[in-house]
């Protein structure tokens, strides 16, 4: 059964980096998903593609209350009726994993972040349709070639398997008890980002020197991954370039505008 079966529930990241994050800083705001992208806060435009996906039941928002308040003060209130508030952790995987632990297990858990400011509901509509039968969680990833030929100039974070760049898209989907493994290894990788060499313990020299090479297959990576976690984790290809172009910094933020601007807002 697809994500598209069955209705989810959307959480929202919108955990503040502070007043160093080089967009909030540039927009004049102590939070990020508080700056205006096209003359709207773009944790708002977020909260509305989700509203408009037919496969989005629920709304969750992982939101400190300062924002939450701020958010309210600009007339979100509407916007904001029956959502659910889960209080940010230390860490995105950590807000994750509290949103796991607290929402409902009824349904899915489609997470993405406040700074996905080009996010629509055919993106998320396709997305949850795309979802594997038999993920525990699925990520959303656009192909280099996807990204390049809409926006040449665009500058994004590509990780190379089997000859073709992926981005991340900001779209996850986590289903049934073995999705909490993941957001746990998550954590670990977190805690020990600036060790690289536990990274390389966890999924073995060979398969890091097979991604090293490029010989390494994306299906390969997801299945090896899986193992480690003891999860079942798979891809879904996004054909749209713009769900791989969150506000991460003042370019993304300029970039944002002029794509909404073409779309009429």
């Amino acid at each position: 059964m697809s994500a598209a079966d069955q209705r989810v529930t959307a959480l929202i990241l919108a955990g503040s980096r502070g007043p160093d994050d080089p967009v909030a800083r540039q927009g004049g705001e102590t939070h990020k998903a508080l700056v205006p992208v096209a003359g709207l806060p773009m944790l708002l435009r977020v909260m509305q593609a989700l509203r408009a996906a037919r496969c989005v039941g629920e709304l969750a928002l992982c939101i400190d209350r300062p924002a939450l308040e701020r958010l309210r003060e600009r007339g979100a209130a509407d916007l904001l009726r029956d959502v659910r508030i889960v209080e940010p952790g230390a860490s995105p995987s950590a807000s994750v994993r509290r949103a796991l632990a607290e929402l409902p297990e009824t349904s899915p858990l489609l997470v993405t972040t406040a700074d996905h400011a080009l996010l629509t509901p055919a993106m998320v509509e396709h997305f949850c349709a795309q979802v594997p039968a038999d993920a525990d969680v699925a990520v959303g990833l656009a192909t280099a070639t996807t990204i390049r030929r809409a926006y040449p100039d665009s500058i994004r974070t590509y990780y190379r398997f089997g000859g073709e760049g992926y981005s991340g898209c900001n779209l996850f989907l986590m289903r049934g008890p073995a999705a909490a493994k993941v957001a746990a290894f998550w954590s670990e990788i977190e805690r020990h980002r600036k060790r690289p060499w536990r990274l390389v313990a966890a999924i073995g020299p060979l398969t890091l020197l097979r991604f090293l090479l490029g010989t390494l297959s994306l299906d390969a990576a997801l299945r090896r991954l899986s193992r480690i976690v003891g999860a079942t984790v798979r891809a879904v290809e996004m054909p749209f370039a713009e769900a791989a172009i969150d506000v991460d910094k003042p370019a993304d933020l300029a970039l944002a505008e002029r794509i909404l601007a073409a779309r009429g807002g």
